[in-house]
This record gives C-alpha cells, structure tokens and sequence, in this order.
C-alpha cells in the first residue's frame, strides 16, 4: 500500500496523470488534458506532440540522417521519418472503414430480435382477433345498416342505389 502511495505521488508531480480514488476497487487513473497530446485527426491535422516520443537506436540514426540532404533518403527513409512524427497519413486516415457493416449487422439483428418478441405475443400473450372483426362480419353489418336505412339523407343510405342494389356513382 505504501508504494502504491509512493508511486501515485510521483506520477501526480510529474504532471501526466491524475488519479481519482474508488471506494474499495483501487485507483482510476485519468490523463491530464492540460498536457500535450497525440491525436490523429482530419480537420485538425498536427498534434500537439509527435506519434514517437522516446526514439530507438534506428530512429536516432534516421533523425541524424534527416539533418543532411533529402535528396540522399530513400522513400522508405521519408516514410519512416514521416511515421516518426505521424501515426497515420491522410489517405489512411480517409480510408473507408468497415465500422458500417458492424452497424448494420446490429440494426439487422435488432430488427430480428424485434420481429421474434412480436410474433410470440402475437401468438402466446395476445387473445385471438374478435369476430367481429372478420370481414363476414362487416359486409353482414354494412347489409344491416343499408336494410335498415341509416342517415338516408346525407349518410351512409344516401350513397346506396336501393333500385339497382349497388353503390350510387
């Protein structure tokens, strides 16, 4: 516990992370924003520090090198120098990705889920329709109300050509 504490004061003054203690789960740790960082970003195109921060033996060389002339540096030299300061070019950046199948698949599998919930109630929670719903029914119920002559002025009758037994045109 003690150098857990120990730890956590030096990481504090050194000034790149934060820490928020948790009831009995441990430490969270949250980067501090008011420190530079490293994005990859479009419409913001250079970060505040570069992709590599501490270089290997290669890199160093390669930095050396990028010192004299460009015209001695291989393409993969300006790649490789490139990548020193950025993760990513702006055609990869730009590349389609693939996330859009994955969101499709869930709508997909939601829409799934969806149509089983509805078709099991449809048949296990739901009554059965009424009858008088069926469209027996209805034509016994329109054939009632014309027999009996309803709103014969401007109503349902009034439409109705009792001489010829059909609708009027």
């Amino acid at each position: 516990n003690h150098d857990l504490e120990t730890s956590t004061a030096e990481l504090r003054e050194s000034g790149w992370v934060s820490f928020c203690g948790l009831h009995h789960a441990g430490v969270a740790t949250q980067e501090d924003m008011s420190v530079p960082h490293y994005y990859d970003k479009r419409n913001s195109p250079l970060p505040d520090v570069p992709y590599h921060k501490e270089l290997g033996a290669e890199q160093k060389a390669l930095k050396e090198k990028e010192k004299g002339s460009w015209k001695q540096l291989s393409n993969e030299e300006k790649v490789a120098l490139y990548h020193l300061k950025f993760n990513q070019t702006f055609a990869e950046m730009n590349r389609p990705s693939n996330e859009w199948k994955t969101v499709l698949g869930g709508i997909f599998v939601f829409f799934g889920i969806t149509g089983l919930i509805v078709w099991w109630q449809r048949v296990y929670v739901f009554p059965p329709k009424p009858r008088t719903l069926t469209d027996e029914w209805k034509a016994q119920q329109v054939k009632r109300m014309l027999d009996m002559r309803m709103n014969p002025i401007q109503g349902f009758s009034a439409k109705w050509d009792y001489d010829k037994n059909e609708w009027k045109k």
